[in-house]
Formats: C-alpha cells, sequence, structure tokens
C-alpha cells in the first residue's frame, strides 16, 4: 500500500528528493559535532598542547555545524511539506474523481459522512506518511548507520555492547507491527462511521426537532462517540505498552556501555576523550531506535488510511463507456425499450421484459403503485444502471455504446426529491447549461412559472438559497429544477413528480408550461395527478414490474381497466 502511494506521488518526488538529502546532510553535521568534542577533550587532557587557535576552531566547527543543520533542517521540513501537501490535495481529488465516476449503485448503501471520511481525512493522513515518516526513516537509518561506523572506530568492543538492545528492539517492533496494524483500520472505519451518523443528523436536524427525538439521537450519538473513544484507547494501550519497552532497551543500553566503559577505562583501554565522545555517539544511536518506534506507529496509521483510500481507488463502476464509444450530438429525442429486465439484486426484478417506445415530440406518462419501476426506467434511461437484459435506444444508438457526456447531454431531468446547490437562484438555474445568456435564464424561469416570485426576493436573481434549497418551498424548489432542465434544452426531458409540491394554481402554470413543450421535446412523465398526464400521447400502466396496459387517457378510460379504477378512487391522483 504504502509502494503505491509512493508511486501515486512521482509528480513530487522531487520535492520529496531533495527533503531527503537536506535530511542526510542535517544528520551527518549531528556526526560532526560530537567529534569535535572529542578532539577537544583530547587537546583538554594534554593542556600543554591547548591554544586559543585550537579552541576557536573546534567552536567553529560547532558553531558552523550547527547553523548548517538549521539550513538543512529548515529546507527539509519546508520542501517535505510542499511535496505532501500537493500530492494531498491530487489524491483527494483522484478519490472526487472515482466518486464521480462510480454508478448509483456504489452509493445505495453508503453514507455521505462515511465517503468524506475516505476523500478528506484518510488522504489527509498522507501528509504525515510523504512529509515525516519515510525521510525521517531513511534518515535514522542512515544515522545508525553512521553512528555503528564511528563508535566501532573509537572502540569495536564497546560498540558491539552497544548492540545487545537492537535484536531485542527489532522483536518488540515487529509485534507491535503484527498486533497494531489491524486496529488502526479499524479506528478509521469508526471515525468514518462517526462522520456518517454526524452528517445524518445534522441533514436530518428539522425532523429530529418536529419529532422530539433529540434525546434519542443524542444517546445514539454519545454511544458512537463513546465507541469511538474505546477502539482508540485499545489501540493506544498498545502504544502505552510499546514505547516505554522501547525505552527502557535503549536505558539499558546505557547502562551496559556505563559499565563497560568504565571498567575499559579503568583498565586503561580508554581514554577520557573516547569515553565522552562514544557516550555523544550513544544519544544519537538510540535517539533514532527511539524515533523508528514512533514512525512505526505512524505507518501503521498511514498503511490503515491509505488501505481505505485505494480501496476506494480500485472501485469498479458497473457503468463503463466502451472503448470504442461514440459521442453523438444533441437529437430528435427518439426513446425506445426493448425488452429490458433489470433488478437492484439478481433474484428479485423489478422491471421484466419492458418494451415501448416514444418518438421525437412525444408526451409518454408512466403509472402505477409505488414500487412498480417507475423511477426505475428514467434511472435506466440516464443510465445511472445497466439493464441486466435487453437494450435501451436513443434516436436509435444503444445507450451502452455512446459516451456518458453525450447521453446526459441529450437527456434533462427533473426529480421529486429535488437538490439545489448553496449558491444563488441564477446560479442553480443555470447551473446545467454552458453558454447561457441572461435572458436565457430569465426565460426559462417564466416558462416554470418561478420569474415572479425570484422578482419579488430581496435580492432577486442573486438571492442565496442555503444548503439544498433550505430558504424555499418545496413547490418553489422543484419549479426551479424545472426551469434548469428546461434551460438545458435537451430533446428529452423527464419529470419523475415534479409537480408534487405545488399548489393546483401553479400546477395549472406549470401544465400549460409542459404543454407549450410537447411536439418540440419528448416528455417522460411520471406523475400522480390526472392533469398531469391526461394530454399525453401514451400512458404506461407498470404492475409487478411489468406492463399491463398502454393507450392514451381515453382509450384507457375506455377500456375499464387498472387506469380506469385508479382515476375512480380519486380523480387527482394516478398511483405514486
Amino acid at each position: 500500500m504504502i509502494k503505491r502511494m509512493v508511486l501515486l506521488a512521482k509528480p513530487w518526488w522531487g520535492s520529496l528528493v531533495l527533503t531527503t538529502v537536506a535530511l542526510i546532510a542535517a544528520a551527518l553535521l549531528n556526526l560532526v559535532t560530537p567529534e569535535a568534542v572529542r578532539q577537544l577533550t583530547a587537546l583538554l587532557e594534554h593542556p600543554e598542547n591547548l591554544t586559543t587557535s585550537a579552541i576557536l576552531f573546534y567552536v567553529g566547527i560547532m558553531v558552523g555545524a550547527y547553523l548548517l543543520r538549521g539550513g538543512f533542517r529548515f529546507l527539509a521540513m519546508w520542501l517535505s511539506h510542499v511535496g505532501a501537501w500537493n500530492f494531498v490535495g491530487h489524491l483527494t481529488g483522484l478519490c472526487y474523481d472515482k466518486l464521480e465516476s462510480l454508478s448509483m449503485r456504489y452509493y445505495s448503501d453508503k453514507q455521505t459522512g462515511q465517503i468524506m471520511s475516505r476523500m478528506i481525512n484518510d488522504t489527509r493522513q498522507m501528509e504525515v506518511l510523504i512529509a515525516h515518516s519515510l525521510p525521517d526513516m531513511a534518515t535514522n537509518v542512515l544515522v545508525i548507520a553512521g553512528v555503528c561506523v564511528m563508535i566501532f572506530r573509537i572502540n569495536p568492543i564497546l560498540a558491539l555492547y552497544t548492540m545487545i538492545p537492537v535484536p531485542f528492539i527489532i522483536i518488540l517492533s515487529r509485534i507491535f507491527i503484527t498486533k497494531v496494524a489491524p486496529l488502526f483500520k479499524i479506528n478509521q472505519e469508526v471515525l468514518a462511521g462517526l462522520n456518517g451518523r454526524t452528517q445524518d443528523n445534522l441533514s436530518g436536524m428539522k425532523e429530529i426537532q418536529a419529532f422530539g427525538r433529540e434525546t434519542r439521537e443524542s444517546l445514539k450519538m454519545k454511544n458512537y462517540c463513546k465507541h469511538y473513544s474505546y477502539v482508540n484507547i485499545r489501540a493506544n494501550f498498545y502504544n502505552a505498552i510499546y514505547h516505554p519497552s522501547v525505552e527502557f532497551m535503549t536505558s539499558i543500553g546505557t547502562v551496559i556501555v556505563m559499565g563497560v566503559g568504565g571498567v575499559l577505562a579503568m583498565k586503561g583501554s580508554m581514554s577520557t576523550a573516547d569515553i565522552v565522545g562514544f557516550f555523544m555517539y550513544l544519544s544519537l544511536f538510540y535517539s533514532p531506535l527511539s524515533a523508528l518506534a514512533r514512525l512505526a506507529e505512524d505507518i501503521q496509521v498511514s498503511g490503515a488510511c491509505a488501505d481505505r483510500v485505494l480501496e476506494l481507488l480500485d472501485t469498479e463502476s458497473e457503468i463503463k463507456e466502451d472503448d470504442d464509444a461514440v459521442s453523438v450530438p444533441k437529437g430528435d429525442g427518439a426513446v425506445a425499450f426493448e425488452n429490458v429486465t433489470f433488478g437492484y439484486s439478481d433474484d428479485v426484478k423489478v422491471l421484466d421484459d419492458i418494451s415501448f417506445a416514444a418518438k421525437p415530440g412525444q408526451m409518454i406518462a408512466l403509472v402505477g403503485a409505488t414500487g412498480v419501476g417507475k423511477t426505475t426506467i428514467v434511472s435506466l434511461l440516464e443510465r445511472f444502471y445497466d439493464p441486466q437484459s435487453g437494450r435501451i435506444l436513443i434516436d436509435g444508438h444503444d445507450t451502452k455504446h455512446i459516451t456518458l457526456k453525450s447521453l446526459r447531454d441529450n437527456i434533462s431531468i427533473v426529480l421529486q426529491d429535488v437538490f439545489l446547490f448553496n449558491g444563488t437562484v441564477y446560479d442553480n438555474i443555470a447551473y446545467g447549461a454552458e453558454n447561457v445568456t441572461e435572458e436565457d435564464v430569465y426565460e426559462a424561469a417564466r416558462i416554470a412559472c418561478v420569474d415572479g416570485f425570484i422578482r419579488e426576493m430581496p435580492e432577486g436573481y442573486a438571492t442565496m438559497i442555503g444548503e439544498r434549497g433550505v430558504r424555499l418551498s418545496g413547490g418553489q424548489k422543484q419549479r426551479i429544477a424545472i426551469a434548469r432542465a428546461v434551460l438545458r434544452k435537451s430533446p428529452i426531458l423527464i419529470l419523475d413528480e415534479a409537480t408534487s409540491a405545488v399548489d393546483n394554481e401553479t400546477e395549472a402554470q406549470i401544465q400549460q408550461a409542459i404543454e407549450n413543450l410537447m411536439g418540440h421535446q419528448t416528455i417522460i412523465v411520471i406523475a400522480h395527478r390526472l392533469t398531469t398526464i391526461m394530454k399525453a400521447d401514451s400512458i404506461i400502466v407498470l404492475k409487478d414490474g411489468r406492463i399491463a396496459e398502454q393507450g392514451n387517457h381515453a382509450e384507457l378510460m375506455e377500456k375499464g381497466g387498472i387506469y380506469h379504477d385508479m382515476c375512480s378512487v380519486n380523480q387527482t391522483k394516478i398511483g405514486v
């Protein structure tokens, strides 16, 4: 996983290489000062050889080494963050692009907050990996190697005693990595669940307060928080064992070296200068070992996050463009379903052998009880899903063999659950169209019967509508969505319960707008109000995933079947 992340960061390898070089230079300069102290101490043992120029020489070396080390550390910290944060931004963008490419089936069983956690929280952790963990690991290994050379040069026997704790630290680190890695992945998954729950509750705050469920939701949130605390405490329990254990091992190493070094000094095998230099190098030897223990923890966290990010990036969308998919221009709007069968799971069919056609400029209405597949037909036409068998044609082109962009350029849609962006009214109407003028936007608003109330708002078309259009009524949101669809001037217009949240007067105005579009656009309507569909060229009645009846309003009423019965139950509703 870490290897793949490093490969993804290839555009910023230059910054990372310079970072590593700067860290190595700083690490090598750390080796200079103990040697300078050792040499100066040796001079102090023989005062007759000590001169002011010699003292200034070694002092100058140490000052120069400290200054250069500071400069290299600055370069390393700056360059590492330049590379790392650019990579994080790039990786976050890759995650977003992947999310845009996935079909609606991917989102059907996931919370928005969980997806956002992968895209933002998990990618952010890669900054620690790229800017800190990997460069620090490389330099610490180099420092350890350099110190080993220096201490073996001073006294090989004492250096061997220095190595005694190393195998134990390696074994301890191996156990830690094996035991703790899964726990950090669980931590990230629990955090994603907490984000998902928070996002759901914030989106549904009106319902929580309206139904008086504040106490219940508060208890649920507290339980999520407690669980998140528990999994982090559990992972850090092992950290609490691991880090002090490593510190103990390094401390024992220092004690061993002190005891053996003292014996060697007592026997005259080591000079005072060598002992001073050895102990200064010793601090440089064990500090990186302790740092490697900390880096092991950071890499486990980063690895868990990398796993979740790569899992997203590796997800295959079931909706894929053919390699030879063609881009088609906006056509006439002919639509045909040929023996289409589809189910959201393999064992349950939502649509079973559906066939119908709409000629350019015709209005087709879909009616039936809840769950019979009306909205599914629309989703298949937009290619949010692919049929399990059969095919769907637009102007004679199989939707599987044309590019998604050109397919959706031919279709405008108004859903029952309208989504508006947090921006101005003007921006929301103009959202789906390109190269439009202000007059185009105003005309679309007039067709959707929304221009009047917009101009009555304090800032008119520049009025901010809030997240999901929270400052607007349901009817106002739907009319803005209709204006947005009309402005695209696509040959196919889909209205999925588009008049369900408007009053009778507004519905009459929208119905007039729809009639004005008839003959110019192919219109597919899902509606439960008789007035919305009674002038349709063809009404398709769905039952149990199949077409039960088909014809215009007069033909179906004369037939006296399902459609007739539905109209008789309620003259204003024709099955939701």
